[in-house]
């Protein structure tokens, strides 16, 4: 046995999209341990919700995370929705799970290419994030913005999207499914890819149970959770929707999981334009939030989002707490990086995909 090093790795690295840092204890090329730092950028945004009317809050809430921004900001909306026993709108729901959805796509793609430019696939890359501009120009379509949508509210949605441009969405989409098939034909079937995710960072099913995974990194290693056939809201329960799935547990099956959620997606939203109900967006909200504490969650892009919010009969709440995906991840990605190479660590780190952002509020 060799003599171990401690190499610092992060929080800037070239591979790295996200300040995440890792003491590597090292024997020759073998990470022994890895020892996870957070704290980089710690914003305060929990404390905000004590200066900042509850129907406010929900701006500071999108703000967490941009990729994750509409779930975070219908998050914070069900949680005050349930405290104050607020019943949003059917056609309301229909819009938060399209525009969630649309997310996913955002998200997923996002991810893909920074995973491509990690394995040093810069054509893949460029074609991952030119297939995303689509959605962003959907996003800025029907919402104003590209990344942040400020559409989500407590009480429902500020906007509605008029059934013929849903139905002009779909179309587009629907156009967009053969460029996706190319680009994840080349992360499925490339024999290099393989050679570098196959069998790297594996984690059982017991492990991943034991130590709390959620999202696509639970779901890579067989563990059947996603809050969308629990009781999320939205149209998920209605479209009979099933999660996917794979066994493996390495990082090729993180990436294909999360490959075949963008076909998922695609199917999601175009059944909620089928079966789109009629109606209102949004219903009144009076009075303030009561003295207690409500608890919801949302599953993000990234795994399940834990939402608290606690009241006391005035406009700003007590608390806001959140606990985010990539809190979860980080004990799954500490035993993941043991006994890796340490050349394999950069994507190892990204196939949880990591958001920082989120788990620094």
């Amino acid at each position: 046995m060799g003599k171990s090093t401690v190499v610092p790795f992060g929080p800037q690295h070239p591979v790295l999209p996200e300040p995440i840092h890792f003491d590597l204890e090292l024997e020759d090329e073998k990470v022994v341990k890895a020892i996870p730092s957070i704290g980089y950028v710690h914003r305060g945004l929990e404390k905000l919700v004590e200066k900042r009317g509850f129907q406010e809050y929900v701006y500071v809430a999108e703000r967490v995370c941009g990729i994750c921004s509409f779930g975070h900001g219908w998050g914070y909306s069900k949680a005050i929705e349930g405290l104050m026993e607020i019943e949003i709108p059917k056609r309301a729901e229909y819009l938060r799970t399209i525009w969630h959805e649309i997310s996913r796509l955002h998200s997923h793609l996002l991810w893909a290419g920074l995973g491509a430019d990690a394995l040093g696939f810069e054509s893949l890359f460029m074609q991952c994030w030119r297939i995303r501009e689509t959605i962003l120009d959907i996003i800025e379509q029907t919402t104003g913005g590209r990344v942040i949508f400020s559409v989500c509210k407590v009480g429902g949605v500020r906007r509605d999207i008029p059934d013929n441009e849903l139905k002009e969405i779909v179309k587009r989409l629907d156009a967009l499914k053969k460029e996706i098939d190319g680009a994840a034909a080349i992360f499925l079937n490339d024999e290099t890819i393989h050679a570098r995710l196959k069998g790297v960072g594996t984690v059982t099913y017991d492990e991943a149970v034991a130590l709390g995974a959620v999202g696509p990194t639970a779901r890579a290693s067989g563990v059947p959770q996603d809050y969308r056939i629990g009781d999320e809201g939205g149209a998920y329960k209605e479209l009979g929707f099933t999660p996917v799935l794979a066994t493996e547990g390495d990082c090729f099956a993180r990436v294909k999981v999360r490959l075949l959620e963008l076909y998922q997606s695609l199917d999601i939203i175009k059944g909620c334009v089928e079966n789109m109900p009629a109606g209102d967006i949004a219903v009144p909200v009076k009075g303030f939030p009561p003295a207690a504490e409500y608890f919801t969650r949302v599953e993000q892009p990234r795994g399940e989002a834990v939402y608290y919010v606690k009241g006391n009969k005035t406009k700003n709440l007590e608390r806001f707490r959140l606990r985010t995906p990539t809190n979860a991840n980080i004990p799954v990605l500490v035993k993941m990086l043991q006994g890796c190479d340490l050349a394999d660590v950069p994507n190892i780190i990204l196939t949880i995909d990591p958001c920082i952002s989120c788990c620094e509020r």
